[in-house]
């Protein structure tokens, strides 16, 4: 990976001064752009907020629901009892 940056870093310098002002020119020109542009959709975004939230209490489902659960069954009797049967 070293080696990559530093074959990236040599042609780089290989090029004349006038073109890395170029690159670097565009580069920013392009950052810039970039940067109004997000700037623009946050100022759009923020005009156009509705405060329209609608708040309400809330309830617990739990206490909602009318019907009761089946009973819980304690499987590990079970467990135990099928074993117990299994051996004779």
């Amino acid at each position: 990976m070293d080696r990559y940056f530093d074959q990236l870093d040599d042609r780089w310098r290989e090029l004349p001064l006038r073109k890395q002002h170029k690159y670097t020119l565009y580069f920013f020109l392009g950052y810039l752009l970039l940067t109004a542009g997000v700037i623009a959709k946050v100022w759009y975004d923020a005009g156009n907020f509705k405060n329209d939230l609608h708040i309400e209490h809330l309830e617990n489902p739990v206490l909602q629901k009318k019907e009761h659960p089946a009973p819980l069954q304690d499987t590990l009797t079970t467990i135990f009892k099928n074993k117990f049967y299994e051996r004779k």
